[in-house]
């Protein structure tokens, strides 16, 4: 039986100051590093058999933080698990959005990618990982969008928000055809 955890990546500047990162290549501050520090201590108590991340800067560092405190000697890179592309929005934050196209902002086209595209994208990468992997322990480093929305694609029972903490954990597994989450946005070795 496989086990997936996936992670959200550690905290940019442009997380704290709520800009849409999309496809932007914005690296970890120190905070988003200590993160990583931190979660791969945590990980490192357990074994892991394969890392997998996203290609942004962001979601890459933080997969090589933990890799190498948790001795994960294979980390693969997979385009499909970036984040959402933002669009127009990449690079604003919400107030800027209102600004420029009013409230009704999310009626527009903006050039943003749908969600049940991302969702899709994920649970097609999670599908593929299980076929692939399965009686491997394996870490995804990817993003709050496509973790979030992959996973109210697959339980959306459980999964009413798609929000997803910075540095947080979630753990799924597949037992009868059927996901089901162990552990979701954990973050508690961040305090």
């Amino acid at each position: 039986m496989a086990t997936i955890g996936l992670i959200r990546h550690g905290i940019t500047e442009w997380n704290i100051a709520g800009r849409a990162q999309g496809l932007a290549d914005i690296p970890l501050n120190g905070e988003g590093r200590e993160q990583a520090v931190r979660l791969a201590g945590r990980l490192s108590k357990e074994p892991w058999d394969l890392m997998i991340s996203s290609h942004l800067c962001r979601s890459r560092e933080t997969a090589e933080i933990i890799a190498a405190a948790a001795g994960i000697g294979e980390h693969l890179i997979d385009e499909r698990i970036c984040e959402m592309d933002c669009g127009q929005l990449e690079g604003l934050n919400e107030a800027e959005w209102l600004g420029r196209w009013g409230p009704e902002w999310r009626s527009l086209e903006l050039g943003m990618e749908k969600a049940e595209d991302v969702s899709h994208r994920g649970v097609f990468f999670l599908e593929e990982l299980y076929t692939r992997y399965p009686d491997k322990k394996v870490l995804v480093v990817s993003h709050g969008a496509l973790i979030g929305l992959t996973l109210q694609h697959l339980l959306p029972q459980v999964f009413t928000t798609t929000y997803i903490d910075n540095a947080s954990l979630t753990l799924l597994t597949k037992i009868n055809n059927n996901w089901d989450c162990l552990l979701y946005n954990c973050v508690e070795h961040l305090v």
